[in-house]
């Protein structure tokens, strides 16, 4: 298991459609990923779960991801919160 500290990028923070891209990088891994941010563990593959966060952006974030892929999906996660669109 792989965990990160990330911080939101996106200067609309994840809203629909953002969010809607996020669950889509996400799903690309079998890995299990979820989001922790406060008292709150999402599964990062939910897009209602993604939705209930109303992530801004600034907001830091902890990733996790468990199996085999979970490297390739920790580092584009990352890059995909990291990048301003």
């Amino acid at each position: 298991m792989i965990t990160k500290k990330m911080t939101i990028n996106i200067p609309s923070g994840l809203e629909a459609r953002p969010v809607a891209l996020f669950v889509q990088v996400a799903s690309r891994y079998e890995s299990s990923i979820f989001v922790e941010i406060k008292d709150k563990r999402i599964n990062a593959k939910s897009i209602m779960g993604m939705m209930s966060l109303g992530l801004s952006a600034g907001e830091e974030v902890v990733v996790s991801a468990d199996g085999l892929d979970e490297k390739d999906a920790i580092l584009n996660i990352e890059k995909y919160l990291s990048e301003e669109k």
